[in-house]
């Protein structure tokens, strides 16, 4: 399925986000705190504060922006604690709009939010 998908072009945030996953069987659910590095409609890469083991399926959480549970897939993870991961469906330009004014990256710092487009 990822392979035949269409790439999007990944943009530099940096946004506080949260790893949700279930531990053991099904009975625990664990938090990590993560920051959100790089983002695409399809996509993100996030840094991570310590090595931990992350399951292949997640939910990524950015609560700045009031994004709760998208689905993600692990892709790669990389020996600087980052992560790259794959989300379940595409986000939407609203939500994309959304990360990108909460964002504390530079190239982000005079973006606004349309208040009438919601």
């Amino acid at each position: 399925m990822y392979d035949r998908e269409a790439r999007y072009k990944m943009e530099d945030t940096m946004n506080a986000a949260r790893i949700e996953y279930t531990e053991g069987v099904v009975t625990r659910v664990a938090s990590r705190r993560c920051d959100l590095v790089r983002i695409s409609a399809s996509g993100a890469v996030l840094s991570l504060l310590t090595q931990f083991y992350i399951p292949q399926q997640f939910y990524l959480d950015i609560p700045d922006a009031r994004i709760a549970k998208i689905g993600c897939v692990l892709m790669k993870a990389y020996a600087n604690n980052t992560v790259e991961a794959r989300f379940l469906k595409l986000l939407t330009k609203k939500e994309m709009d959304r990360i990108f004014v909460f964002s504390t990256h530079p190239a982000h710092r005079n973006r606004t939010l349309d208040v009438r487009a919601w």
